[in-house]
């Protein structure tokens, strides 16, 4: 017996050593690796695949700060109560967790894969992290203008030049994959994410999401369209809230810019926090199979965003625990958990029970694994500090930066006084909750080094070196100002020659619960918050000419300011070098050319308000002298030239046989320096057998012109492009009569305007 137990032995070591590990060759295509590799995994290993846990610094610095109470409701800190570090890195030695979040340094990044690697079968973990504008929570890597300033410059190439950046800081950092893009397409202001959007149109949306994809995944990172879907138009505008809408309204709005982002490539989707016409989107199996996978083709894989899972249970009270939270969410098509260790009993027990069948588990984390071979994690699981050092915050990534920043700031009011000349004032006051500070980069950045973020004050400093500043430091806390100081800014206006208030609100995510704006931060009026309103009446009480630089995330109704300062700019959330581009737009040293992205009302209750409503919305009119007009219409922004539309023409004898037409215009810097004008292309149809609304954007172009130059703008309109849904939510193309139209914004006196009759 004992001869037998030896020859068993040797032969079971032989059959070991002939088991060649076919998934650690990295000439087999990755499914003969997945495959090979799936084989090999217990059950626990492979759900430990669909689960993320926060980063070991995370869980240290919160356990340490927060208490169990305060993590319930918090959704952007975390650690695991009942947990220690040691458990957590035993956990992943086991196999047991297959990616992470809120890791800031490449060490960490690093420690954790040596982790991973230790485990039975050796499989790397993926290192995911908010890169929303850059890899802005990482210390020396570069922040770029958030969404809603990019999307403004109208620039789809430079979206995707920042992705390809910030994706190379990302891989350099040993991080690989980014919970971005957010294509949500915003439709009320009052919700504190607006800032990482691209705005309110889905065309817009579309185009800046799918090439910030493209983007990302052509310098090895995931992308991952988020949030799918309606959050961005909640009941009451506040984020998770539930979402009410039509198919209609779904399929006209807010799935082509996930339908595109798929066409794309995305390589990963987010469902959304809130329920979707009463069935929450995180175990929506219509939205995450039926649509999603079966109508679109989509092959990436799902994850969860912040414990949604579980509030399918606690929250949305359509499960009745975690656990059948967690078997709805993956019978519905969720692949991955974020986030905690509960996921890992709990879903191999219903496996075992015969709740979720094991092949279903199987599909998920072939999946993941396919995505850790496509980004070549087994072959090179680490970063080094020489790559990292050389990579980021580069020279060419600033640059970047710099240009980005310049071209999302948008002029709204300016009455002569811009751009300023040299040696015109020689003492400016520069005051402000935003006038010197961080804030500048936006929601989802961490701090960075004083010396690489360019805050207002600074970039003035820079940029006029012959000026006198004087500095009236408001704090950084819009809901705690300090009236002295308020009163000590009114004395320093009547010194100065030139006053620049820089309002807007606090975005910072490191003073979570101080925030007036940003991710859960969102507000039922969009006024000014404290006391702004008073620093900008005792300042422009001074009778000095005064500019107002706004630095927000989302559009506010400044109704009071706009037709009394002498020049209103919007800034955005411009990033670090935000202060050098609005200092070079102030001076003329660039001229401004963007546009809104987003429709800007006069106050909140005017809302909704978008450019492209249908036409019965304003049939009616406020009452009392309410004005039913936006403060900004989107597509509108200010240029130091001015352009002149002229000479529109429309092929309209037939289609070609390609099925377009092109439409034209000319265009003319007729006066003022070399600038960059934003011509947009809208639709309408006039009569329809569906509603139509009272415009909609086909196109548009970044068309630079020197001083007197004209040119030929030359846009191509397929059917699609004036088709419709038609009842069966299936695109139609009903011949009549449309109205199309050329401009510099939506505005009606802004565009030129044309009816044709196509058949």
């Amino acid at each position: 017996m004992q001869a037998l137990l030896i020859a068993f032995v040797v032969v079971s070591t032989a059959c070991n050593h002939t088991d060649t590990m076919r998934y650690r060759d990295p000439s087999l295509p990755v499914e003969e690796r997945v495959e090979d590799l799936l084989r090999r995994m217990t059950l626990e290993e492979k759900v430990g695949q669909m689960n993320q846990f926060v980063g070991l610094e995370h869980i240290r610095f919160n356990s340490a700060s927060m208490t169990e109470d305060e993590l319930y409701r918090n959704t952007a800190s975390g650690f695991y109560p009942g947990y220690s570090l040691a458990d957590i890195e035993q956990m992943i030695r086991d196999g047991r967790v297959g990616s992470f979040l809120h890791v800031l340094t490449m060490e960490e990044a690093n420690h954790l894969q040596e982790l991973s690697l230790a485990s039975r079968l050796g499989i790397p973990c993926l290192i995911g992290i908010d890169a929303i504008h850059g890899n802005a929570k990482c210390l020396d890597n570069t922040v770029y203008p958030t969404h809603i300033g990019l999307a403004c410059s109208f620039d789809t190439a430079m979206a995707r030049t920042i992705a390809r950046q910030t994706a190379r800081e990302m891989r350099a950092m040993n991080m690989h994959w980014t919970f971005d893009p957010n294509i949500e397409v915003a439709r009320d202001p009052r919700w504190g994410r607006v800032g990482e959007t691209f705005g309110e149109d889905p065309l817009l949306v579309s185009l800046m999401g799918a090439e910030t994809t493209r983007g990302l995944q052509e310098e090895n990172v995931l992308a991952c369209a988020k949030h799918f879907v309606g959050g961005s138009m909640s009941l009451n505008g506040t984020n998770g809230a539930p979402a009410d809408m039509s198919e209609r309204t779904l399929r006209q709005l807010f799935f082509p810019p996930f339908k595109a982002n798929i066409e794309a490539g995305a390589a990963t989707l987010m469902p959304s926090h809130n329920e979707l016409n009463g069935t929450p989107c995180h175990s929506n199996s219509r939205l995450l199979t039926d649509i999603l996978r079966d109508e679109w083709g989509f092959r990436g894989f799902v994850v969860s965003d912040w414990m949604d899972i579980e509030h399918i249970y606690d929250l949305h009270h359509t499960a009745a625990d975690n656990r059948d939270a967690y078997r709805q969410a993956i019978l519905a098509g969720v692949d991955v958990h974020m986030h905690g260790p509960e996921w890992n009993e709990a879903v191999c027990g219903l496996v075992r029970e015969g709740a979720i069948p094991e092949s279903r588990i199987d599909e998920s984390v072939r999946r993941i694994l396919a995505a850790k071979f496509r980004l070549g994690l087994f072959e090179h699981p680490y970063s080094t500090p020489a790559e990292r050092d050389s990579v980021c915050f580069c020279p060419e990534h600033r640059a970047t930066a710099l240009e980005a920043a310049r071209n999302s700031i948008v002029l709204l009011r300016n009455d002569g006084l811009l751009p300023l000349q040299k040696g015109q004032y020689r003492r400016i006051l520069v005051t402000g909750i935003n006038a010197d500070d961080e804030n500048i980069m936006g929601d989802w950045s961490e701090p960075q080094r004083p010396d690489n973020v360019w805050t207002v004050l600074r970039g003035l400093r820079e940029r006029m070196p012959d000026v006198t500043f004087d500095f009236v430091d408001q704090g950084w806390d819009p809901c705690h100002m300090s009236p002295e100081r308020v009163r000590e800014a009114a004395r320093a206006a009547q010194q100065a020659d030139l006053n620049i208030v820089v309002a807007g609100e606090y975005m910072m995510r490191w003073r979570w619960n101080e925030r007036t704006g940003g991710e859960d931060t969102d507000r039922s009026s969009i006024d000014l918050v404290g006391l702004q309103n008073d620093l900008i009446e005792q300042v422009l009480a001074s009778g000095r000419p005064t500019i107002l630089v706004l630095v927000t995330g989302r559009p506010l109704g400044v109704t009071r300011w706009a037709e009394r300062v002498n020049a209103l700019v919007q800034a955005w959330e411009p990033g670090q070098m935000g202060g050098l581009a609005i200092a070079d737009i102030l001076t003329g040293e660039v001229n401004p050319s963007a546009k809104l992205a987003v429709t800007i009302p006069r106050h909140a209750g005017q809302l909704p308000m978008y450019y492209n409503h249908m036409p019965s919305m304003y049939f009616h009119p406020y009452a009392a002298g309410e004005s039913s007009e936006p403060l900004f219409p989107f597509g509108y922004g200010l240029s130091y030239s001015t352009f002149l539309y002229e000479r529109m023409a429309v092929d309209t004898t037939h289609w070609r046989k390609d099925g377009t037409i092109d439409v034209s215009c000319t265009v003319t810097n007729t006066t003022g320096p070399f600038g960059v004008e934003i011509v947009q292309l809208y639709i309408r149809d006039c009569v329809c057998s569906e509603t139509r609304p009272v415009k909609e954007l086909r196109g548009f172009r970044r068309l630079p012109l020197a001083t007197a130059e004209t040119e030929l703008v030359t846009f191509t309109l397929t059917r699609d492009d004036l088709s419709f849904l038609g009842p069966d939510m299936q695109p139609r193309f009903e011949p009549g009569d449309f109205v199309l139209m050329i401009g510099s914004s939506s505005r009606d006196r802004d565009l030129l305007k044309q009816q044709v009759t196509l058949r």
